[in-house]
């Protein structure tokens, strides 16, 4: 049988009772386009950039820190104002590092938590200074911001290590690379000063990002020089071997909220003027807050890697 079809009327009632459906304007696909390719082109840049911060411009930042912190402590050393302890603030210098074997000059500053770490190696507070009388740490960085202290785990039994302070310049050789598990050495005895350079290694592929282990090489010089009395007995947990500093969490929401809204800035100039234009503007700024958000990374990460 055939079907009848409704009469004129109902079907036009029928097509009148259907909603409408809602016809979609050219320049909503367009914002909605342009919305999502910012925010994709935002993350990419951020993301290469992080990469390429960490593991080359790093390197130059720590360079440029290194050669003012050179200026700066051998102007105090010539002036008889470099410090001798027992307590220096954070950041200042307090040594110069050489390794001939490796062909390493570093100035170590005071202060081992990860932010201290990015400007180069840097002494531990509740030990004495380097060449001073007794046990001195030194900790460095083992694949970022310069990687100092790299290669030290390569050093051999002999091999020299030279510090100069305000008091005096002090030759150690090296006795052994010591890991977890392995005897601790024979503490020093009259005026002899060791010297504990700590970094971090890993395993495989990008051994250094992945490190997970502190290593020590420990060095001894027969002589010593005297040390004042009052240092730290003990430091904080963010400025031990392998640690964080979980206090930079508020300083990486404000990174993460400036680029969230310079993405929405971008976002909408890019609905006003050509995004040729727009990235031209807004490119040095968006580096810029990478670059901060990065260093702000690096204070979440192990301060020694």
């Amino acid at each position: 049988m055939t079907a009848l079809a409704p009469p004129v009327g109902v079907r036009r009632r029928l097509r009148a009772a259907r909603p409408a459906r809602a016809a979609i304007r050219p320049g909503e696909v367009e914002e909605a386009v342009s919305l999502v390719s910012s925010i994709f082109t935002m993350v990419a840049i951020i993301s290469l950039w992080f990469v390429f911060q960490l593991l080359v411009l790093s390197g130059f930042s720590e360079g440029r820190d290194q050669h003012l912190l050179y200026q700066q402590f051998r102007e105090q050393v010539a002036a008889a104002t470099a410090p001798t302890g027992p307590v220096v603030a954070p950041g200042k210098p307090v040594a110069l590092l050489t390794i001939p074997h490796l062909g390493l000059s570093q100035v170590v500053v005071e202060g081992t938590a990860s932010g201290d770490l990015l400007a180069g190696p840097g002494h531990r507070r509740d030990t004495v200074l380097p060449g001073q009388r007794g046990v001195s740490l030194v900790y460095g960085r083992a694949s970022t911001y310069g990687a100092p202290f790299s290669r030290v785990t390569t050093l051999h039994q002999g091999d020299q290590i030279v510090v100069q302070t305000a008091q005096a310049r002090t030759v150690f050789e090296v006795d052994a690379v010591r890991r977890a598990g392995d005897p601790l050495p024979t503490p020093p005895t009259g005026e002899q000063a060791r010297l504990t350079l700590v970094t971090a290694e890993g395993t495989g592929p990008l051994s250094g990002l992945r490190a997970r282990n502190a290593v020590y090489v420990d060095a001894t010089a027969a002589k010593g020089q005297p040390f004042p009395a009052g240092r730290p007995t003990a430091v904080p947990a963010t400025e031990k071997a392998m640690a964080v500093e979980t206090g930079a969490l508020p300083m990486l929401a404000l990174a993460l909220a400036l680029l969230g809204a310079l993405t929405l800035g971008v976002t909408v100039a890019r609905q006003r003027w050509s995004g040729a234009l727009v990235w031209v503007i807004a490119s040095p700024v968006v580096v810029a807050l990478a670059w901060f958000t990065t260093d702000v990374v690096m204070r979440l990460l192990p301060n020694l890697i």
